[in-house]
């Protein structure tokens, strides 16, 4: 460029000598200085021709400042000259520098994870030649189960919220006959749309006639639990829920859960609620709400003598112990019949789709009619294998993990991401439209429940846009050689087996 600019200032200053500063006053144009200032643009014109010529030439064998790889400079030329042999005069579109020109390409640096929470080690702030060891005192078992926190990988950048949170680290509020731990968004903040609670009842236990703001909703783990509701037509339900399965009330409906003994030490399950603002501790109680209305009003309200409410508690009972029901046991005889859909789903008995390396099932209001608020997928991965990248369009994520080990990264737009590891007992957030894969890096199946506050469950898989869209336009975007773009899958995989060719 040293050429052009020379010639360039010499021009101007030819130009600038010859012709004298107009007046002030609307002259007419002096012709001596048209014609200095065409003959100065021609003169430009041929030196900037010759300049881009020598630029253009000597760029070919010098590689790009911004570090871009020979193995990438080269793939860059052999595609360049494949596309120019087919014409022998170049297109507009063949004639433009590639995108991947603007900016560097993507490092080829290894971001696999370091250790993981059954290493012997002591973990360490380091990541290749990035970062130090940690010099003062840490928790060794968290910095173990969270590598990525610690040595986060090289492509996490800028900032995005904390979207983990471990049931283990929620205070638990123990009850004669059970307890329960929540999460919400005084724990886990980013949350905001969804909140969980994790509860167990030992056998006949019950957790007392209730209700919510909130629509419930349910994922048995361990052990079976007898719910029954009534709807406000004042149809009534009772239904069992086994390992496995869901159960659903809308906001308002009043319900009661107790454990059977079909599992000798009763039931543990899992509670979504469609606020991330929700409390364990607000909910409508039976008992709490008759501790607080005057007997007589009662005796008034039930037509019968006050002394009929003697034993009545003086507090909620929350969760309590009893005899376990019946298992033949029915539902109260009601004269204006059963609800017209159960509010209990058989997850446990429905066919999982199988994938190349998992499976998944998918409940929403489709399968489960009452269900109009939440929806999940059921998803299993195998060690090696990868819920694909991917976002849901308009619905926040809850996850809940049930067994093996993940990693996931959130893209937040604005080149902010973050990584993040869950194991068994953990829940995650992703918000709507994040991008996100979930990686098994244990040597187990991966289990795991997304959970939705919709209706219908959506989600778009990127390589199956990618695969959609017109391949010269995905070309320009990334560079992509063409068997690279015909490997892309048109169906949606949702899971990804292994393969071993991220190794080369």
């Amino acid at each position: 460029m040293l050429t052009f600019k020379a010639v360039f200032c010499a021009v101007l200053i030819a130009g600038y000598t010859t012709a004298a500063p107009a007046p002030a006053s609307s002259a007419p144009t002096d012709a001596s200085s048209t014609i200095v200032f065409s003959t100065a643009s021609s003169a430009i014109s041929s030196a900037f021709s010759a300049t881009s010529s020598t630029v253009l030439a000597s760029s070919a064998s010098v590689a790009p400042s911004s570090g871009v790889s020979e193995s990438g400079a080269a793939r860059s030329s052999t595609r360049t000259s494949a596309s120019s042999t087919g014409s022998s005069s170049p297109s507009a579109t063949s004639s433009a520098p590639p995108a991947s020109e603007t900016v560097p390409y993507a490092s080829d640096d290894p971001n696999y994870i370091l250790w993981d929470e059954d290493s012997n080690i002591d973990p360490q702030g380091v990541r290749d030649s990035y970062g130090a060891s940690v010099m003062g005192p840490q928790n060794v078992p968290i910095a173990l189960q969270n590598p990525d926190l610690l040595a986060p990988p090289t492509t996490d950048q800028g900032s995005v919220q904390n979207a983990k949170w471990p049931f283990a680290l929620s205070h638990n509020r123990l009850q004669t006959g059970g307890w329960a731990r929540q999460q919400n968004v005084d724990v886990m903040p980013i949350a905001k749309s969804m909140a969980g609670v994790n509860m167990r009842l030992e056998v006949g236990a019950i957790r007392e006639l209730h209700w919510h703001k909130t629509v419930e909703w349910s994922y048995v783990t361990k052990g079976s639990v007898q719910v029954s509701a009534i709807n406000s037509d004042g149809q009534n339900y009772l239904g069992t829920a086994h390992a496995g399965d869901l159960w659903y009330f809308p906001a308002g409906v009043p319900h009661s859960l107790q454990a059977t003994a079909d599992d000798p030490d009763g039931a543990e399950f899992l509670l979504v609620f469609n606020d991330g603002a929700f409390s364990e501790d607000s909910t409508f109680l039976l008992t709490d709400w008759l501790a607080h209305v005057p007997k007589e009003v009662l005796a008034k309200n039930f037509k019968v003598n006050m002394s009929a409410f003697d034993h009545i508690p003086a507090q909620q009972l929350y969760i309590f112990p009893s005899a376990p029901p019946a298992d033949n046991q029915k539902a109260v005889s009601d004269p204006q019949g059963q609800v017209p859909s159960p509010f209990v789903f058989p997850l446990s008995q429905t066919k999982a789709t199988a994938l190349e390396g998992g499976s998944v099932k998918v409940v929403d209001s489709t399968t489960f009619p009452i269900a109009t608020e939440i929806a999940v997928a059921e998803v299993t991965v195998e060690p090696g294998a990868i819920r694909e990248l991917h976002w849901h369009p308009t619905q926040d994520e809850w996850t809940y993990y049930l067994s093996g080990e993940g990693r996931v990264t959130l893209f937040a737009s604005s080149s902010n991401a973050r990584t993040f590891n869950y194991q068994a007992g953990d829940v995650g957030f992703v918000p709507a439209s994040f991008g996100h894969y979930v990686e098994n890096t244990g040597n187990t199946t991966l289990h795991f429940l997304e959970i939705f506050n919709t209706d219908r469950f959506q989600d778009i898989s990127l390589a199956q846009w990618l695969a959609l869209t017109p391949p010269d336009l995905v070309k320009a975007h990334l560079d992509l050689d063409d068997a690279t773009i015909a490997a892309l899958s048109k169906t949606k995989k949702t899971v990804v087996g292994p393969s071993d060719s991220t190794t080369s």
